[in-house]
């Protein structure tokens, strides 16, 4: 193995703690503009913004992460299909959390309720990605996958 081939083998791993790092990073973001009086008028065109970008965010990361990188890992890996099977049903879990969220903030809901739903959708995000992270890092430092990363893990 060259070592070009290493540091791509390698990337995946560091791919995927990064764009959770962003994700994390949107998230403290829209729980500012809850916080921090873009919220005394509910779903003010900022928190729009910020629930907007961190849920298609959310989103395109789960979606690319069920259609590219779960099957390669799968096909490597076939005794780790029941923690895949567990990583999709709290996507699906974490995209019912969300459009709860978008609902919310379409119809202007008080802060109160806003804030509900962002803790929600935090409590579950953060249990997700370490469960995620115990189970596929090593996993990834490992798997032989040529594929965009935006495809692989969404486009944040």
């Amino acid at each position: 193995m060259t070592e070009g081939e290493k540091t791509r083998l390698v990337a995946w791993s560091h791919e995927l703690r990064s764009v959770h790092d962003r994700l994390h990073e949107a998230l403290r973001l829209t729980r500012s503009a809850l916080a921090g009086g873009e919220a005394a008028e509910p779903a003010t065109r900022d928190l729009l913004l910020f629930c907007h970008g961190f849920c298609a965010a959310l989103t395109g990361h789960h979606e690319g992460e069920d259609r590219e990188l779960f099957p390669a890992i799968a096909a490597a890996h076939p005794e780790l299909r029941d923690t895949l099977r567990q990583l999709k049903q709290d996507h699906s879990m974490i995209a019912h959390l969300l459009v709860g969220l978008q609902a919310a903030v379409n119809r202007a809901a008080s802060p109160t309720e806003l804030d509900r739903h962002v803790e929600g959708i935090a409590a579950i995000m953060e249990s997700h990605f370490r469960y995620e992270e115990r189970q596929l890092l090593a996993v990834l430092d490992t798997l032989a996958l040529e594929a965009d990363p935006h495809d692989v893990l969404g486009p944040l």
